[in-house]
C-alpha cells in the first residue's frame, strides 16, 4: 500500500512538472505568434479620373443629399466645385463646408456639425488632406449621437455606425481615408485629442492621382514623409502582426521608390499613384498596429507651435530611430533597403546607416533639420512630454520610454 501511495505521489509530481512545462511552451508560442485579427470593410477605387465615380459611390450608400467637407484652398482651386458638380449632375443635392483649418479644432467640428444638421444632408464627402477627413469623421459622430467630440476621446467610445462617409484624399500622406482615427485640437488645453473607433472608417475611398498633382512641393514632402513614417512606425510597433507588416512593407516600397520623384514633379502620374497607394497601405497598417514615439511626440509639437504634422514627424524620425535602434531585431535593415538611394544591404549594415539615410532624405526634401527651426522652444518641453506620455503610441514603441526619456528626445531633436 505504501509503495502504491509513493508511486501516486511521484505521478502527481510529474504531472505538476509537465503542467509547468506546457505553460512555458504556450507562453513561448504566444510570444512567437501573437493572435491578431483584421478586416478591410471598405470599397476602395484607385486611378486617374476616378473622382467621376463619386456619384456611383454615393448611390451605393443610398445617399441623395451630400455635405461636402473640405478646405478653403481646394475651394479656390475649383476642386470642391468639381466634386460637387459630379453629384449635382447625378441629381443629388450638395451643401459645402470649407472652413477647415490645418490642425482642426473642436470649434470647427461644432460649426461643421451645425451646418450638417441645418442642411438636411444624409451623407458626408470628405475632400482634402487629413484635416478635412478628421473633421468629417468627427461630424459623422456628433451629428449622429450628439454632444461634443471631446466626449468621444479615447478608444471605442463611438456607440455605433456614424453618418455614411466617402473619403477622397488630395494629399498622399495621412492615409485617413482608411484609418479608424480622428485627431482634433482642443485649444482649451493645447492638446490634440484622438478618437479611435473602427466605426470611423469611411465606407468608400476614391484615390485619384490627378487630385494630388497641384500640391506644393513643401506639402508633398511633408505629407509623403508622414505616410512613410506611418509605415515605418507600424512596422516596428510591438503590436505589429503579419498582416500589418505586409501592409507596412508594401507602403515603404512604394513610397521609398517614388517620394523623391513625386516631390520633384507632382504631375508624374506613376509617382503620384505610388504615393497614394503607399499612403493607403500605411494607413491600413497603423490602424491595426498603431505607431510609436514619433507620433506621440509630434502631436504636442503641432498643438503648441502649430507646426505642420508631417514636418514635425519628419524632424523627429531620425532622433527616434536612433533611440529605438537598441531594440531592433533586424527590421532596420529592411527599412533601409526601401528608403536608401544606395540600397546597401550587405553584412556591413548597421542601424546607424538607416538614421543617416533618413537625415539625408529629409535634407533632399527640404525638411527642417531640427525642432528649433519650426519655432519650438525649450520652455514647453516638459508639458509636451506630459502630453506625449498620454498617447497610446508610447506603449507600442519598440523601446520602452519614460517621461525622462521623452524630455531627453525632445532636447536632442532641438
Amino acid at each position: 500500500g505504501n509503495r502504491v501511495l509513493n508511486l501516486c505521489r511521484v505521478d502527481a509530481l510529474h504531472i505538476a512538472i509537465l503542467k509547468k512545462l506546457l505553460k512555458k511552451i504556450q507562453e513561448k508560442r504566444q510570444k512567437l505568434m501573437n493572435p491578431f485579427e483584421f478586416f478591410i470593410p471598405q470599397n476602395i477605387t484607385v486611378g486617374a479620373g476616378t473622382l467621376a465615380k463619386l456619384p456611383e459611390c454615393a448611390k451605393k450608400l443610398g445617399g441623395s443629399h451630400a455635405m461636402l467637407i473640405s478646405g478653403p484652398t481646394l475651394r479656390k482651386m475649383g476642386v470642391v466645385d468639381k466634386a460637387a458638380d459630379y453629384l449635382k449632375d447625378a441629381g443629388m443635392a450638395v451643401d459645402i463646408f470649407t472652413d477647415v483649418e490645418a490642425n482642426p479644432s473642436v470649434t470647427t467640428v461644432e460649426k461643421a456639425t451645425e451646418a450638417y444638421k441645418e442642411s438636411g444632408a444624409d451623407f458626408i464627402v470628405a475632400l482634402g488632406g487629413g484635416s478635412p477627413m478628421d473633421v468629417a469623421k468627427a461630424v459623422g459622430v456628433t451629428a449622429k449621437y450628439g454632444g461634443s467630440i471631446t466626449e468621444y476621446e479615447g478608444a471605442h467610445k463611438v456607440p455605433g455606425k456614424i453618418v455614411p462617409l466617402i473619403a477622397i484624399p488630395t494629399t498622399a500622406g495621412t492615409g485617413s481615408e482608411v484609418t479608424a482615427f480622428s485627431v482634433i485640437t482642443d485649444h482649451s488645453r493645447d492638446y490634440k485629442l484622438t478618437v479611435f473607433s473602427y466605426e470611423l472608417i469611411p465606407k468608400y475611398a476614391i484615390l485619384d492621382p490627378d487630385l494630388i498633382a497641384t500640391a506644393p512641393a513643401s506639402v508633398a514632402a511633408a505629407c509623403g514623409m508622414d505616410a512613410f513614417i506611418h509605415a515605418c512606425e507600424s512596422y516596428i510597433s510591438t503590436d505589429a502582426s503579419p498582416f500589418s507588416e505586409a501592409m507596412s512593407e508594401k507602403a515603404m516600397e512604394l513610397i521609398g521608390r517614388s517620394i523623391r520623384a513625386y516631390v520633384a514633379n507632382r504631375t508624374d502620374v506613376d509617382a503620384a499613384s505610388d504615393m497614394l497607394v503607399g499612403s493607403l497601405f500605411a494607413g491600413i497598417a497603423f490602424s491595426w498596429a498603431r505607431l510609436g514615439n514619433v507620433h506621440a511626440m509630434s502631436h504636442p509639437v503641432s498643438a503648441y507651435f502649430d507646426a505642420p504634422h508631417g514636418v514635425a514627424n519628419a524632424i523627429l524620425l531620425p532622433t527616434i530611430l536612433d533611440y529605438n535602434k537598441l531594440a531592433d531585431k533586424g527590421k532596420y535593415k529592411k527599412i533601409y533597403e526601401y528608403v536608401s538611394e544606395t540600397h546597401r544591404s550587405d553584412e556591413s549594415f548597421t542601424p546607424d546607416m538607416l538614421v543617416d539615410a533618413i537625415r539625408a532624405l529629409n535634407n533632399s526634401l527640404s525638411i527642417p533639420a531640427n525642432l528649433t527651426e519650426v519655432g519650438v522652444t525649450e520652455d514647453k518641453i516638459d508639458v509636451m512630454a506630459d502630453d506625449a506620455m498620454k498617447s497610446g503610441n508610447i506603449m507600442v514603441n519598440p523601446r520602452r520610454s519614460t517621461k525622462k526619456d521623452i524630455v531627453a528626445l525632445y532636447k536632442k531633436a532641438m
